[in-house]
């Protein structure tokens, strides 16, 4: 079936078409719930509730710019609004901020490795990490997506950036750290 008349029979309802747009998507959508949930459970239910929102919201795609990119978008945004609560984000004073760059081996630093440590930090850092990092927003429109000032935005990124240097810094040193990537 097209992805034409696969979006028009989700917008009939009709539950075979719902679960191919299930099986077509579901793996992409589940990577990006994973980047933004601390756990595979939590991915799971994002994901879930992701599709409840698409499915419920499939009329409102004008078939206009990538049908994709509209279902991360919706993905992304549930993931959020999972997580975005004002305790969540913090206000740290952004001149003691120093900016850490992480430099990663690729080789001595497996994927599964770095998605785990993602997955680890707080809420509040593992947000904004994901959304400029992964995803490639500004921190302005981090700061929108996620309802805090720019400098909040760029002292979590620095946090997040901080505590996934020592992580790595921490797995490279230790051999029992090693044998367990």
């Amino acid at each position: 079936m097209s992805q034409k008349q696969l979006i028009k029979n989700c917008k009939k309802k009709l539950p075979n078409a719902q679960a191919e747009l299930y099986t077509r998507y579901g793996s992409v959508l589940f990577s990006i719930c994973l980047k933004y949930a601390p756990n595979y459970m939590e991915a799971e239910d994002i994901l879930q509730d992701a599709f409840m929102t698409i499915f419920d919201k499939i009329e409102q795609y004008k078939n206009k710019g990538s049908f994709e990119g509209w279902l991360k978008r919706i993905a992304i945004n549930t993931a959020l609004q999972r997580y975005r609560k004002p305790a969540v984000f913090s206000l740290v004073n952004e001149e003691n901020l120093n900016v850490v760059e992480v430099e990663v081996d690729e080789e001595s630093v497996p994927l599964n490795f770095l998605l785990k440590i993602i997955q680890e930090l707080p809420d509040r850092y593992r947000m904004v990490f994901n959304l400029y990092v992964l995803d490639g927003y500004s921190h302005k429109e981090v700061a929108g997506l996620l309802n805090i000032s720019q400098g909040t935005s760029k002292s979590n990124l620095a946090r997040a950036r901080v505590i996934l240097k020592e992580k790595i810094e921490r797995s490279q040193h230790s051999p029992l750290s090693k044998s367990q990537m």
